[in-house]
């Protein structure tokens, strides 16, 4: 069901929200919270479709705030608010409202979407792009319980990220933490069932993309070891090596889709390690309302942290060093990835020394890590 209400208040939407439960049968709202979610036109249709599909998990009301402040003086100067109300199968598992705000409206959102709100029941405020430089001050964030932002959107990824340090409060969260959980949940796994003493690590992933920068300092301060941050061109994140006295445990994911764990002693196994949808990364964020001290510490940390390679010929003796591993894997399919020998090594440096060393490629990181 869609009701469509021009020039209207949030008194009017309340009370066709009543009249639309009504018409369906159900008297109950039977929602568990409020997901907010400030956007503007060209997000709105993803955001909404990730926030629906994420809501057949967690029933909620979903009130989109789109502000159109107007670009002239007479735009500007008139004060509307237009409200698409959606129910039933096209809002999901729940009710989805549509808030546009025109001119002076739009500088005091939180005065519509207060009275909207679910009693007795949490609220998320969720941006898919262009957050605010501190969430938990912004009047709409003030009103949550857990705030979302999204670093990959803004124009230099990994600086944001020291803006979110910066601003920390708890129940900030960014989807380029959630996106890594696979990854933190794997390597954690690989360690329960082989301790062992991490001397060093190295993450690599392309350039500009947070999530990398988040696990190289995640791992920072859980192994506090040294860890190398090398760029590759993805996509996200494509491999974590923890290196042992015993040789390297790696976790490799060259194509964005399934993962290969590597162990000391131990056969290599393919792990599912999927990009996930945006949908899937908000119902995680969902799951847990309580503030996420670990994604605290994390960001925290300075990005410098993280070392850059030693040299550019280390860089492609590594890369040829793995092409030749990879070539071996392909020869002797008893083993999903093949290790390189001390003698397989030297000649791969020796390659390496002859080739010309090429940089590596840097992209803009999109998606999920």
């Amino acid at each position: 069901m869609k009701i469509d209400l021009t020039n209207t208040t949030s008194s009017k939407i309340n009370a066709a929200l009543m009249e639309a439960r009504r018409a369906s049968g159900s008297t109950a709202a039977g929602m568990v919270l409020t997901l907010v979610i400030v956007t503007d036109e060209g997000s709105a249709y993803d955001a909404l479709k990730a926030a629906n599909d994420a809501s057949r998990e967690h029933p909620s009301r979903t009130l989109a705030v789109i502000k159109r402040a107007g670009r002239s003086p007479r735009a500007r100067a008139e004060t509307r608010l237009d409200a698409e109300i959606l129910v039933g199968t096209d809002a999901g598992s729940g009710e989805t409202v549509i808030l546009r705000m025109h001119g002076e409206l739009a500088a005091h959102a939180q005065s519509v979407v207060l009275p909207l709100l679910l009693p007795d029941a949490p609220v998320v405020v969720w941006w898919p792009d262009n957050a605010p430089l501190h969430p938990a001050q912004d009047p709409l964030g003030a009103l949550a319980q857990r705030r979302i932002t999204d670093a990959v959107t803004a124009e230099s990824p990994v600086g944001q990220l020291a803006q979110r340090a910066q601003s920390y409060t708890p129940g900030d969260t960014d989807l380029a933490w959630t996106r890594i959980t696979g990854w933190r949940s794997m390597l954690a796994a690989a360690l329960d069932q082989r301790p062992a003493t991490i001397t060093s690590a190295a993450v690599e992933g392309e350039s500009y993309n947070p999530s990398v920068e988040l696990l190289g300092l995640w791992l920072h301060n859980r192994l506090h070891v040294p860890v190398e941050r090398v760029v590759t061109g993805g996509p996200g994140i494509t491999a974590v090596h923890l290196r042992t006295k015993d040789g390297d445990i790696t976790l490799d994911r060259p194509d964005g889709l399934m993962g290969t764990l590597c162990m000391p002693g131990s056969p290599d196994r393919q792990v599912a390690l999927k990009r996930r949808e945006t949908s899937e990364l908000i119902a995680e964020e969902l799951r847990r309302l309580d503030p996420d001290d670990i994604y605290a510490t994390a960001v925290r940390t300075p990005v410098e942290q993280l070392r850059e390679p030693v040299n550019a010929e280390t860089t492609a003796a590594e890369r040829v060093a793995r092409a030749a591993a990879a070539e071996a894997a392909v020869a002797n399919p008893a083993r999903v990835t093949a290790k390189v020998t001390a003698e397989g090594a030297a000649s791969a440096d020796e390659a390496a020394e002859e080739a010309p060393v090429k940089k590596p490629a840097k992209r803009a990181a999109k998606g999920s890590a």
